[in-house]
């Protein structure tokens, strides 16, 4: 499991390294006044595209106010990954390496 915390605007890591496997986002919202999401894109694809997120990453509903949600289980492979909330405007550049 790999478990990041949403706090207003951001996400408290925006940078994390794991090896390849299969991982469940667990997403915690903390403080945030209404629901968080979670995606997840290949760097360097088009993060506006909803073909290119990998929708198993994206939480099974959306996290309410210090609450915490969960994805699929997602299989990674080697390279790099963006992800951001839609709903908690955070950057985009949150990078996750999986080596």
């Amino acid at each position: 499991t790999i478990k990041l915390e949403q706090v207003p605007g951001k996400f408290t890591q925006n940078t994390l390294t794991v090896s390849e496997g299969t991982y469940i986002f667990e997403i915690a919202n903390n403080g945030v006044d209404h629901n968080v999401g979670f995606v997840l894109v290949e760097k360097g694809k088009d993060i506006s595209k909803p073909e290119n997120h990998i929708q198993t990453a994206y939480v099974t509903a959306p996290v309410g106010t210090d609450s915490t949600g969960s994805s699929n289980p997602t299989t990674l492979t080697k390279g790099e990954y963006v992800y951001f909330c839609p709903l908690n405007p955070t950057a985009t550049d949150n990078t996750l390496v999986v080596e």
